[in-house]
């Protein structure tokens, strides 16, 4: 049976995405922080991408042969730019980009033997900018130009690197988005919160409509399936007819046009 590293894999997604696999035969190698929250049915690999030491474990804890690696591990941190620490930005950039390309670089040996296939779970958020989620967007932007240059750099040895893009998914992430946000908040100071008071009041306006909105994980993990199973998988699979349509419009959308209408939709004010 074909073997495969899932991270992230104690929630949301990333649970999803091992336990179908582990049910369709293949031999899911789950990466979590904590072992005993691996999904049943799997082998639990004790990780947090940001772990220089468990990500070195790696070579240790799979089997010698791996066919694919689904990068699914992530945050979301919410904020203005300016106002959010630099440590959050840090710690953002930490697991949403330097982690995945950690996980790869440990795995690539093995992937290169097997001519498999990587998956970046990454989001419509990185190709499509919103107020306050500029940390998250700049992770996922990066991931996104990342992933682009892997896929023609690993070309020769028949690797395919793939990106899936879904919008907001019902999983806990979304669930508790505003427990999240409160405190994201909490991290910036009363100079800040009192500067971007309307910012953050549209931000949490936004949250119920975006629940609203959330499709099922499942159609996440066909995506992924769909991208480690097919004989030519693309280089993005954009979950959903929505978001299809959203990245098409931002697409050919002038971009002082496009602003106008991501402000007016996320409540951003036109005077302070």
């Amino acid at each position: 049976m074909p073997a495969v590293l899932v991270t992230g894999a104690a929630r949301g997604i990333g649970r999803a995405t091992a336990t179908t696999l582990a049910e369709k035969g293949w031999d899911v190698f789950a990466g979590v922080r904590d072992t005993a929250g691996a999904p049943p049915g799997t082998t639990p690999v004790l990780l947090d991408v940001t772990n220089a030491e468990h990500v070195a474990a790696l070579d240790g804890a799979l089997p010698a042969r791996l066919d694919a690696v689904v990068n699914n591990a992530g945050i979301a941190v919410s904020g203005p730019v300016e106002a959010v620490p630099l440590d959050v930005w840090r710690k953002q950039l930490e697991v949403n980009l330097v982690g995945q390309v950690a996980v790869t670089q440990a795995v690539l040996p093995r992937l290169r033997a097997s001519k498999g296939r990587i998956v970046f779970v990454s989001s419509l958020s990185g190709r499509v900018a919103t107020p306050m989620t500029g940390v998250y967007n700049a992770s996922k932007f990066g991931l996104e130009g990342m992933a682009d240059a892997l896929r023609m750099e690993l070309a020769p040895w028949g690797i395919a690197v793939v990106l899936v893009e879904p919008a907001q998914t019902d999983t806990d992430m979304w669930q508790k988005a505003e427990a999240t946000l409160d405190a994201d908040l909490a991290a910036l100071t009363p100079e800040h919160l009192e500067l971007y008071a309307k910012h953050i009041a549209g931000a949490r306006k936004m949250i119920p409509r975006a629940q609203k909105m959330a499709s099922p994980a499942a159609g996440v993990v066909a995506n992924i399936e769909r991208a480690l199973t097919t004989g030519r998988p693309r280089a993005r699979y954009v979950v959903g007819a929505g978001p299809k349509i959203q990245g098409f419009l931002a697409a050919h959308t002038p971009t002082r046009i496009l602003d106008a209408a991501m402000r007016a939709a996320t409540g951003v004010p036109r005077k302070p």
